[in-house]
């Protein structure tokens, strides 16, 4: 059995986890780690496992455990990392942006392995530390990976995208608010996404010669959660030559599903999938790419990259859905 710490285990992303790993054969938690909740039960904070745990927060860790997911804000992780010490057997699965780029990957003689399970599956299976992709990161890679591979992103890629409030975080914020949200939409850092960086860096893995411009617009959506991206670039080939180009690259991924038929949040939110389908408008190919934030964009593509670091079936846990109409 997996043995699992979760760190800051207030916001959505742990409970996500928690929820998961209720369900994981193989795993199970064994401290959620919260400075401001010490003592309380996990249910005063993620009330709708009532019932389902009996666990209780804690501002202390267990160095020994298996694996440890760090679900800190933005930039936390280093200073978390800095003041506690895990095992040496101990993994380390990062669901914050400290160890995405290239740069960033190599931290006091520690190597994060970019963790979208698609790209890098043969490195994740044989690392100790993972850097989780950003939601928007995953959903926008999935969707442009097979074209970098067959080396015809040649033009700029435009891309909207849309994500539900939970992509902002447990924190209220004047924006995050229901107030602001319902029957609302708007756009924000446009064109300067912390995202792109890492977007760009796993193009250029698989197409080295990748020098466009990803236009990105993130919009905030009128709903809790998911993310529904739309793109366009110039893509020289007729749609069933592309249709196969992402078959054939997603064909051994069980979370990754290829259509040309339209497509719909509903599809996705609750699961671990990323539907993606696939339009040919005279010399433009429009991508649509949809995911649930917290699952695939976060909570269920890290226990993915659990599964696959512990040699287990990386679907393990992670074939559940609820209804959500």
């Amino acid at each position: 059995m997996i043995n699992i710490g979760i760190i800051g285990g207030s916001g959505y992303t742990a409970g996500e986890l928690l929820r998961i790993i209720q369900n994981h054969p193989k795993a199970q938690v064994d401290f959620v780690y919260s400075t401001t909740n010490a003592g309380k039960p996990i249910t005063n904070v993620h009330q709708d496992l009532f019932g389902e745990t009996d666990l209780v927060f804690t501002d202390t860790i267990n160095p020994e455990v298996n694996v440890v997911f760090l679900c800190l804000g933005h930039g936390q992780s280093i200073d978390f990392l800095s003041q506690n010490t895990f095992a040496s057997h101990t993994r380390i699965i990062d669901l914050g942006n400290d160890f995405r780029l290239n740069n960033d990957a190599v931290w006091n003689e520690k190597e994060f392995v970019y963790g979208l399970p698609e790209l890098n599956k043969d490195q994740i299976k044989n690392t100790h530390y993972i850097a989780n992709p950003g939601c928007f990161a995953t959903a926008i890679q999935l969707a442009l990976l097979p074209l970098a591979k067959h080396n015809v992103l040649n033009n700029d890629i435009h891309v909207n995208a849309t994500t539900g409030s939970t992509g902002a975080g447990v924190k209220p914020t004047a924006t995050g608010h229901h107030s602001y949200r319902n029957n609302n939409m708007s756009h924000y850092k446009a064109f300067s996404h912390q995202h792109i960086g890492e977007i760009t860096e796993s193009l250029q893995q698989v197409q080295a010669n990748y020098a466009n411009d990803l236009l990105f617009i993130p919009n905030r959506g009128d709903f809790t959660r998911g993310i529904f991206a739309t793109l366009y670039t110039k893509v020289d080939a007729d749609l069933d030559t592309i249709v196969a180009w992402y078959k054939d690259f997603y064909k051994n991924e069980p979370f990754t599903h290829v259509t040309t038929d339209a497509i719909h949040l509903k599809q996705v939110v609750q699961t671990n999938k990323c539907i993606i389908s696939l339009e040919k408008h005279g010399d433009k190919l429009l991508i649509t790419s949809i995911i649930d934030n917290l699952i695939k964009g976060a909570s269920g593509q890290a226990v993915q990259n659990m599964n696959l670091m512990f040699g287990l079936d990386e679907t393990k846990g992670l074939k559940l859905k609820s209804g959500n109409f």
